[in-house]
């Protein structure tokens, strides 16, 4: 395995998860093989950057920018079969930012570091922070939990 495909392989994983938290599994999935055309076409220059994930993300990003899923791009928790899943988290998800939804996607679910997000998505690590933080508020807003209530 050579040093670009090394690399690929080291990016793929996180760049999917990010473009599915984003937009959805549809236009996630168009995002991410963007982003890997453009890396393969270009694979001496991806290779000489100092952040290529943060790159690919922009690339996928701003390359399936016009596509937009027709429907809801997060199912409802009983179409996937997901008994315990509050009902009202995917049209709660869908109020939050593209940005903010990968964020916390990446934070919350698949346990990253906000310096690893940060990388990634090429945005600072104060920014995953804020992100996340307003993420979750929207959320908790968005499906009538108060955060300060007794347990």
């Amino acid at each position: 395995m050579d040093a670009f495909d090394e690399l690929i392989a080291g990016l793929r994983p996180g760049l999917a998860r990010a473009f599915a938290a984003a937009y959805g599994r549809d236009r996630g999935e168009d995002a991410l093989a963007e982003a890997l055309a453009w890396a393969y076409e270009h694979r001496s220059r991806l290779l000489g950057m100092e952040n290529p994930g943060g790159y690919l993300y922009r690339v996928g990003q701003s390359r399936s920018r016009g596509r937009r899923d027709s429907g809801h791009a997060f199912p409802a928790p009983s179409v996937l079969g997901l008994p315990d899943v509050e009902p009202g988290l995917p049209d709660a998800l869908a109020t939050l930012s593209d940005r903010q939804r990968a964020c916390l996607a990446l934070v919350v679910v698949d346990e990253w570091t906000y310096e690893e997000v940060a990388e990634l998505l090429g945005i600072k690590r104060s920014s995953v922070q804020s992100h996340v933080e307003r993420a979750l508020h929207k959320l908790r807003k968005g499906l009538g939990v108060d955060q300060h209530a007794d347990v």
